[in-house]
């Protein structure tokens, strides 16, 4: 008898240990999984672009000001399919973009506004939503950012690094294909900054007629000198005359003179130091071009990023200026 007591004593002894220790197993894993959906970084301005993984997951997390209206989108060309790296891992919630709904043929030129207008409202972007981009292409990510600021979008994002640096960080993602809802009323006029955009005729009277306006392209050595086209599409090699080269990097589908070598983008500081053998200053007023648009935007960006105005995308760049062959450099 006193045997059988004694094994029950020690039965519930070790009942009630691994009751606490289940518990305390349990507490430690609902702490840990809400401290990893509690991210918490400091809240950015609305015109500040780049911003960290941490800033993006603590917006996830409910813990900024934009957690309240936001949309996450992956940039690349095509459909979601065409994607790099859409179905493989994306942001949780992130819904695909192409850069056609922002852009056209031939010149490949910012479409008509009721164009980008309804192509926004599709992906249920509205003025006052907060959107967040990114993509394994800065050129094509700053493209989409751009035409939203032109269009009127007040808080653009760009998530410094792509989703490169979001895994690094150590953050999820899910290979789930998100859908948007689309929204009724965009909230404003499109464009809502036409004076973020210059036109062929525009270029060539400042060049003509402003002696503190630079053209600056953000292409190849190579094309500015003048050896290559860059595109199997545009025809004639060359560059407007008047122009300035700004760097851009090794070819037409690289900005490697505008990213860190972790994929970051250099800062507005690096940049004018970047354009030390241009006559480039921030000072002067300042319009960025390319073969149709994209690499343009990754300087404009920056500029915009640090507060700098009067900046310009001209949006033909070199593939509206060698159609008219009495303007090649």
């Amino acid at each position: 008898m006193k045997r059988k007591l004694i094994s029950a004593l020690v039965g519930i002894t070790m009942v009630a240990t691994m009751a606490v220790g289940c518990s305390k197993s349990s507490n430690e894993s609902q702490e840990s999984a809400k401290a990893k959906s509690d991210v918490k970084a400091e809240q950015v301005d609305a015109k500040k672009v780049f911003v960290s993984p941490k800033w993006v997951q603590s917006v996830i997390d409910g813990n900024q000001p934009e957690s309240k209206n936001y949309e996450i989108l992956e940039v690349s060309w095509g459909t979601y399919k065409d994607s790099p790296t859409y179905t493989k891992g994306h942001i949780p919630g992130a819904i695909h973009v192409d850069t056609s709904s922002v852009e056209s043929e031939p010149i490949w030129n910012i479409s008509d506004p009721k164009v980008v207008e309804k192509g926004m409202l599709d992906l249920g972007v509205t003025k006052d939503k907060t959107i967040i981009l990114y993509g394994n292409d800065i050129s094509a990510v700053s493209r989409v950012a751009y035409a939203y600021l032109w269009a009127g979008v007040e808080n653009v994002k760009v998530l410094d690094g792509g989703i490169d640096a979001w895994e690094k960080a150590g953050y999820k993602t899910e290979t789930k294909v998100e859908k948007a809802t689309p929204a009724k009323d965009f909230g404003a006029k499109v464009p809502s900054h036409p004076e973020y955009w210059m036109s062929i005729d525009q270029v060539k009277k400042k060049l003509k007629d402003d002696s503190n306006f630079r053209l600056v392209s953000i292409r190849s050595k190579e094309e500015f000198d003048g050896k290559t086209s860059g595109y199997t599409y545009i025809d004639r090699a060359g560059e407007p005359r008047g122009a300035v080269w700004g760097h851009a990097g090794s070819d037409p589908y690289n900005m490697q003179d505008y990213l860190h070598k972790d994929g970051t983008v250099i800062s507005a500081d690096e940049m004018q130091k970047l354009w030390s053998d241009s006559d480039i200053k921030k000072d002067n007023e300042l319009s960025f071009y390319c073969g149709t648009g994209w690499r343009a935007s990754v300087p404009w960006l920056i500029a915009y990023d640090a507060g700098w105005e009067g900046m310009t995308v001209y949006d033909g760049g070199w593939n509206e200026w060698q159609m008219h062959g009495n303007l090649q450099k």
